[in-house]
């Protein structure tokens, strides 16, 4: 299990718990990209651990504080609890949700219903609390009062940025992305409320639990609710019944189709910046659609 290994993890259990815990067996789990993950089934329960030696220190530090500001808004929705969040090494350990027994359509509307009443969650302002993290990419989160300024800024040119000093961008694509950023007020009119989002909505961070539908690696701030929106229908996954039982819960903005790719962009320029590939000529079209 690398530098973390069971005796560690059930030495950092009792001191949580302050209690004995014993571990009976640990079942490896999907990590998605960068982690590892496992189950531990203990003498006083089951936890979801999972973590990463390689990757920022605070990954999941910062990833506790977007579980628990979700815990605070979600009533539909199952939110891990969060039992232990460390640095050095990132180690994240939380409440386990056993998954649901074959196919559960009844959740499709209780999950609808539930991501429309995380997005009436408001804030005075769009940002969040600290950096954090999509994927292994910071995010710029510090409090702003325009959105479009947020996102062109704190979004767009950030990681533009990063992706320059990576891999290099020419003239051309800077410019593109400038002459972007000129245009946005003509496309972002509707004035958003400052939603609290999940900020990395994609089909793999949803669950059907024994509990309910339930949401997992979030990383949070407050923005325009459809820039969860964005990234829930760019990989797909999400059924019919997803989408109209939040529109009915939450309606949308009459425009909120012509943002939707705009809102992609920001993807698919981070999936550019961790893993290459064409990524990035798939946002150059995007970019060029909206200047």
């Amino acid at each position: 299990m690398d530098r973390i290994n069971t005796a560690t993890l059930q030495r950092i259990l009792t001191e949580a718990l302050s209690e004995p815990v014993r571990i009976r067996e640990v079942q490896p789990l999907g990590g998605g990209c960068i982690n590892h993950a496992t189950k531990l089934v203990t003498n006083v329960g089951q936890f979801f651990a999972k973590w990463n030696e390689e990757g920022p220190t605070d990954l999941f530090v910062r990833e506790a504080e977007s579980l628990r500001e979700l815990s605070k808004a979600c009533t539909l929705l199952q939110i891990p609890r969060v039992i232990v969040a460390q640095s050095s090494p990132a180690l994240l350990i939380t409440s386990f949700l056993e998954p649901a027994a074959g196919t559960r359509r009844d959740q499709d509307e209780i999950l609808g219903q539930g991501i429309a009443e995380l997005h009436r969650y408001t804030y005075d302002q769009y940002g969040f609390y600290h950096t954090n993290y999509c994927g292994a990419t910071p995010q710029d989160n510090r409090w702003s009062t325009d959105w479009i300024d947020f996102f062109g800024q704190q979004r767009i040119a950030y990681l533009v940025e990063l992706i320059e000093s990576r891999r290099g961008w020419d003239s051309t694509d800077r410019r593109l992305y400038e002459r972007l950023q000129e245009r946005l007020p003509q496309w972002i009119g509707h004035r958003p409320a400052p939603s609290l989002t999940h900020g990395d909505l994609w089909s793999g961070n949803y669950l059907y639990s024994a509990q309910g539908p339930a949401l997992i690696d979030p990383a949070s701030y407050y923005a325009d609710r459809e820039f969860d929106l964005a990234l829930m229908a760019m990989f797909g996954g999400y059924s019919d019944r997803v989408w109209r039982a939040y529109q009915e819960a939450y309606p949308l903005e009459d425009r909120w189709r012509e943002r939707q790719d705009l809102y992609m962009l920001y993807h698919y320029l981070n999936h550019y910046f961790l893993f290459g590939g064409g990524y990035g000529a798939q946002a150059r079209v995007i970019a060029k659609k909206y200047v």
